[in-house]
């Protein structure tokens, strides 16, 4: 029974750091980074397409992203979708490839992203405290409808709050990275 409340949580809080981290790709660092582009759709004859379901995209020098569409026809609709999207990059195309130089990022906005990866390093942390809350008051509705005792709900409490800590730990890990990365000190 708490084997199953610690597994689910586990699991959840597992889920939260992994959408942290897939939130941190698509924050532009001045860094060339293929998953910068994986929130961009494309019309892709008439249903939205991600670039990378539709294209190859790679990074071949630290400032540039090369998109290679697999079809030539869809060259212009993927540079559209790139210019529309809110990335502000500038692509430009010689009919076969897609060359986005990634600019260099000011001061300011250097600290605008790394407010932004606080954010979201913040609403990870939360997600995970709501696990634990939940995982919580799992074990403590067991232990009144009298299938744990007093002290294994305190046992498995205390392990929902190592848990906890251990996934917190693992986003301010993630969140440094970031900020380095962000700063250009990685």
């Amino acid at each position: 029974m708490i084997e199953n409340i610690k597994k689910d949580a586990k699991e959840r809080m597992e889920k939260a750091v992994e959408t942290v981290r897939n939130d941190f790709a698509k924050l532009r660092t001045g860094k060339a980074t293929p998953a910068l582009l994986d929130s961009i759709r494309v019309d892709y004859y008439g249903s939205p397409m991600p670039i990378k379901q539709i294209a190859n995209v790679s990074a071949p020098e630290p400032r540039l992203l090369v998109v290679q569409p697999w079809e030539r026809n869809m060259v212009a609709e993927i540079e559209r979708a790139i210019i529309k999207s809110d990335l502000g990059l500038n692509p430009a195309n010689d009919g076969i490839v897609i060359r986005i130089p990634i600019p260099q990022l000011s001061e300011e906005r250097r600290r605008d992203l790394v407010k932004i990866a606080r954010k979201g390093g913040e609403e990870g942390k939360i997600a995970i405290r709501n696990v634990r809350r939940d995982a919580n008051e799992r074990l403590k509705k067991d232990e009144k409808a009298g299938d744990l005792s007093e002290d294994e709900c305190r046992d498995g409490q205390d392990d929902i709050q190592k848990l906890t800590d251990d996934y917190i730990k693992k986003i301010d890990e993630i969140l440094q990275l970031k900020e380095k990365e962000i700063m250009g000190q990685s």
